[in-house]
């Protein structure tokens, strides 16, 4: 027996089951043979891949951790580390399109009532709908507190005005989890959270946004003028909406740290077959020290990487509340972190043709950087690390 923490283990084990090990197998089929030979259409053309997210939906590869009784699969939150990197892997564009209902169905199910999730989730997993999560505004990325929409009880409905910028498969997305102050005087206390439909009087798509990577996935910005909400549709109580969000990225956080593994993979596997294939000075340049050891820290960096994104997501599983944030926060700077220097190695491994369009790497550097950025900066993941090493427990 080992000692953890005041707790005690038998071991520990890495092998996946026979299970785990064909549902990594499946999503890697389907990203080696329906998403890799579309991802450069869909990232030249800025295309929402709605074919692709239909095919995923009827393997069995969104709304992973729906719960069964709502028909879905109720995956583990380690389970769903097995099919992100696996998509990922294939264009995380379009797997960012097949996974983001995850974000976007964790306040429902993580927080919703009896009620709201029998409305909300079982429609996931009849058919191929998308759900956002529509946390971030103009003014309010990393500082979520300073978010200006705002949601006023007028009798049995909300009224909600405001604007919100960055949001996954919004201009395709079904419903939102919508974030806004029914107490502005309160700051993050007077936040709450409701689930608007997109459809909506006074739901206003106002721009999608053209990024630098990921282009295959929606992200846009959109309005809320005088839209009506019924109270019954609104999370938890009034003042829950902060701890709704924090503890829905908590959950999501790896799954999308995994989404960056799969990205270096991608890069790793292209230098690794280059560095064989490419002589210069009568060698294959693998026989180069120099490029040599850039692949051995890749291979090195990436399963670091990885393993703290199993680990972070067996704590979610196991319930470990505050070390499971911790380690969200590890695999989460971490592994963006890994896929921006992997990618951007890998690049530098194919030399003046790694920054070629026609050449893989290019396109796995640009969709690797959003990696660093979106669901809290790197830099807000060290705020938090820091937070919680140097806050003491209990």
């Amino acid at each position: 027996m080992v000692a953890i923490d005041g707790r005690t283990a038998t071991g520990v084990s890495f092998a996946l089951t026979e299970e785990q090990n064909e549902l990594r197998r499946l999503a890697r089929t389907f990203a080696e043979r329906e998403i890799r030979p579309r991802e450069a259409e869909h990232d030249a053309e800025m295309r929402h891949p709605a074919a692709l997210v239909a095919q995923a939906h009827d393997l069995g590869l969104m709304n992973l951790h729906v719960p069964a009784e709502f028909g879905g699969l109720g995956l583990s939150a380690f389970d769903g580390m097995l099919v992100g990197e696996e998509l990922n892997w294939g264009c995380s564009g379009i797997g960012t399109s097949i996974l983001a209902n995850g974000l976007g169905a964790g306040p429902v199910i993580l927080f919703g009532s009896p009620e709201q999730k029998a409305r909300w989730l079982p429609p996931l997993a009849e058919q191929p709908i998308l759900c956002s999560f529509a946390l971030s505004e103009p003014g309010a990325g990393s500082d979520v507190a300073a978010l200006r929409s705002t949601a006023a009880r007028q009798g049995d409905e909300y009224v909600l005005n405001g604007s919100k910028t960055f949001i996954t498969n919004a201009g395709h997305a079904e419903w939102a989890v919508v974030f806004a102050k029914t107490d502005p005087a309160a700051g993050r206390r007077g936040m709450s959270a409701f689930v608007v439909e997109m459809g909506s009087p006074g739901v206003t798509i106002e721009k999608h946004l053209e990024k630098m990577g990921q282009r295959a996935t929606d992200t846009s910005a959109f309005a809320l003028h005088d839209v009506r909400v019924p109270a019954e549709n609104r999370l938890g109580e009034e003042g829950d909406g902060f701890k709704i969000a924090m503890a829905t990225l908590d959950f999501t956080r790896p799954g999308t740290a995994i989404g960056a593994v799969g990205v270096a993979q991608a890069a790793y596997e292209h230098a690794l077959a280059y560095s064989k294939e490419r002589v210069t000075f009568d060698l294959p340049i693998a026989m180069h020290q120099a490029v040599g050891f850039m692949v051995a820290d890749m291979a090195t960096e990436i399963q670091a990487a990885r393993l703290l994104c199993w680990q972070a997501a067996w704590m979610l599983d196991q319930g470990l509340g505050r070390e499971a944030t911790l380690y969200s926060s590890f695999a989460k700077r971490f592994a963006a972190d890994t896929a921006m220097k992997v990618t951007t190695d890998a690049v530098q491994v194919f030399g003046g043709y790694g920054y070629i369009k026609e050449y893989p790497v290019e396109k796995l550097m640009r969709d690797a950087k959003l990696f660093q950025i979106y669901e809290g900066t790197s830099q807000i993941q060290r705020l938090v690390i820091a937070r919680e090493i140097f806050t003491p427990k209990g």
